[in-house]
């Protein structure tokens, strides 16, 4: 395998081709927020048009409480809602709503519930976006202003997206891993949690696209699983253990390495990409069995979504962009102590 110690020290070579220039775009259209400037992703919001001052509630509904991402997002909304409560004079509450596992089912369930209760917005990370789109269409229809973020609804009258661009996500980490394994012979696998996901269906789509055609290299295939530590890294031991043959693993979640356990090859032996950068992850750095982590903004996203809402709440203006695109942080073995710094704020 080619060394790839100088990439791994250099972050501008992780931004590839169109990956580069959406990197680029995105973190201007983001306010260059996050961990890479040092600065606080603050969009303004607008005075309402001579209304009253109302008080706000804020449905937050996303896929599960086991997944820690979810929680820096349900975060940085509480922090930005209670922001804005200083700011504006007027009381934002978020109401959060979620699943201890994935159900689309109850996600529907919280919707209606909120609706009922008075919720004036509502913003969901889809499980299945065929199983709630009507929900969400019935929420619009009684007045609710609804979004999405992470994971979208996009045939629903859903007022806009706030997320990761998922093809090109699952087309960059297909990418590292492929760069990663250089000249060596063998199969790749791809890790891809809930089938019925719109946002992982993407990534899934965008890393098969980036492996057609190699000449060394083919893929192994796609393997789904229940969107815990535990299930997922059942699903790797075993996978691996079936096929020797695999020398890398496109994870367009990081499930598995949600715990500190040590993927079950040698690092070094298996060349893993995979997206996600909660604390645990971050271990699998510095053990040395993942190369690469891709990193998404939950805690923006977060706070996206409360000041998109309480925009359009307050003086009826819709956001810029239907469709708003975050871009990745890259996190390797040489960065990854600074990054951690993060989560004093967002934890």
């Amino acid at each position: 395998m080619k060394d790839s110690s100088a990439t791994d020290r250099q972050i501008g070579e992780l931004s590839r081709r169109d990956f580069g220039r959406q990197l680029a775009v995105g973190a201007a259209s983001w306010g260059l927020g996050g961990w890479l400037s040092g600065c606080e992703n603050r969009q303004p919001v607008a005075p309402a048009n001579g209304s009253r001052a109302k008080n706000y509630r804020i449905g937050l509904i996303a896929k599960s409480n086991s997944n820690p991402v979810f929680l820096a997002a349900r975060k940085g909304a509480e922090v930005r809602a209670a922001e804005l409560t200083q700011e504006l004079g007027t009381k934002i509450e978020i109401d959060w709503r979620t699943p201890n596992d994935e159900d689309a089912q109850k996600q529907a369930d919280f919707i209606e519930q909120l609706v009922n209760a008075g919720a004036d917005a509502i913003a969901i990370a889809c499980s299945d976006a065929s199983k709630v789109s009507r929900n969400l269409d019935d929420a619009v229809a009684r007045g609710v202003n609804v979004m999405c973020f992470d994971s979208d609804a996009p045939e629903s009258n859903r007022l806009c997206y706030v997320g990761t661009d998922d093809r090109e996500a699952g087309r960059e980490v297909m990418r590292q891993v492929l760069a990663r394994v250089g000249d060596r012979e063998g199969t790749i696998a791809i890790l891809a949690g809930n089938e019925s996901a719109t946002n992982l269906q993407r990534r899934v789509e965008g890393a098969r696209s980036e492996i057609l055609g190699r000449d060394k290299v083919s893929l192994a295939g796609v393997f789904y699983h229940k969107e815990t530590p535990q299930d997922s890294y059942a699903k790797v031991e075993s996978v691996q253990k079936a096929n020797p043959e695999i020398i890398g693993w496109t994870m367009v979640g990081g499930w598995p390495i949600m715990t500190a356990r040590p993927l079950p090859w040698q690092p070094g032996e298996v060349v893993c990409v995979s997206m996600d950068t909660l604390k645990p992850q971050l271990e699998h750095l510095r053990i040395g069995d993942v190369q690469l982590l891709l990193g998404q903004r939950y805690f923006d996203f977060g706070q996206r979504c409360v000041e998109i809402l309480v925009e359009k709440c307050r003086s009826g203006k819709d956001p810029e962009k239907e469709i708003d695109f975050a871009p990745l942080d890259p996190v390797t073995k040489d960065n990854v102590d600074e990054y951690e710094k993060n989560w004093e704020k967002w934890a």
